[in-house]
């Protein structure tokens, strides 16, 4: 009977401390419906600061396949182009012309031709004509049996010196817009592309302006499509003499000459030429030669 009465006293104590426990676990929870609204707005907080994060990391991902993409189908072209306007716009300029033409003050290249001032730094026509043309005389040979094959635009010469022999690259490039201004300019380097640069610079810096006109007795229009008078130019044994052609005609010039005229302007005109002619270094410098006497005949 001890035994039953002993165990039903400690069952009573347990059931004690049950409830006893229930009623703490009760009292901890929030009774209160602001407590519950605070816990619920700090749950949805966590999960919005998570869903924002998560979303970020979308986007920034997006982005980064996006720019790698756009970077791939950036074409040679493009990226030339691109640079060079990275170039333009970090230029600070030295001479006064130079500060004129980025301040504004100067705003067509004809007013520098009219001032008879000299460039001295090609960014000024960079910012002036921003849709200069560019284009290489083929004034080299590559090399082949019997003299050589085809001609190409680099001319390489050596130099035989005591560490052996010195190569050097010759560059003559073109610059024109297409509406009567025109540079010449002959580069040399101990590679390519540097020589190529050097022509571009000194061809930018060598600028004049071409005086178009219509001068044909077959062709009654006043457009700027031929030259307006017969000009002849000469550098060294090369004759070249310039004659003007009505409209249709074309350019009756050889391919090296093709280039520089067009560059020009010049849609149609007759030519003449005469001596070593396969010569395009000179052939270029008489046909140059030549252009610029129409201004000088025309005053």
């Amino acid at each position: 009977m001890e035994n039953t009465e002993d165990k039903e006293i400690k069952m009573e104590e347990v059931t004690e401390n049950v409830e006893e426990v229930k009623a703490e676990e009760v009292s901890t929870e929030p009774t209160d419906e602001k407590q519950l609204k605070e816990m619920s707005e700090v749950v949805e907080a966590k999960e919005k600061a998570e869903d924002e994060k998560v979303s970020k990391a979308a986007d920034t991902q997006f982005k980064k396949e996006e720019g790698r993409g756009e970077y791939k189908r950036e074409s040679r072209e493009d990226r030339f182009a691109r640079e060079a306007r990275e170039k333009l716009d970090a230029w600070i300029p030295k001479t006064q012309l130079g500060r004129d033409v980025r301040a504004g003050k100067v705003k067509n290249i004809d007013e520098i031709f009219e001032r008879c001032e000299k460039i001295m730094e090609p960014q000024i026509v960079d910012l002036l004509i921003p849709g200069l043309k560019t284009d290489m005389l083929f004034i080299g040979q590559s090399k082949g049996k019997f003299g050589g094959g085809k001609r190409r635009a680099f001319r390489q010469t050596q130099k035989a010196t005591k560490e052996g022999n010195v190569m050097t690259f010759g560059v003559m490039a073109v610059v024109g817009d297409s509406n009567g201004h025109i540079g010449v300019g002959y580069g040399r380097a101990s590679e390519t592309l540097p020589a190529k640069e050097k022509a571009i610079r000194k061809a930018k810096l060598n600028l004049v302006k071409i005086e178009l006109g219509c001068g044909s007795y077959d062709c009654s229009c006043d457009g700027d499509h031929s030259v307006p008078l017969t000009v002849e130019g000469k550098c060294s044994s090369v004759r070249i003499k310039l004659m003007p052609a009505p409209q249709g005609t074309g350019l009756v010039v050889s391919d090296e000459m093709k280039k520089i005229l067009r560059l020009v302007g010049i849609k149609d005109v007759y030519s003449k030429c005469s001596g070593k002619v396969n010569t395009t270094f000179n052939t270029a410098k008489a046909c140059m030669k030549a252009l610029e006497k129409i201004g000088e005949l025309r005053l």
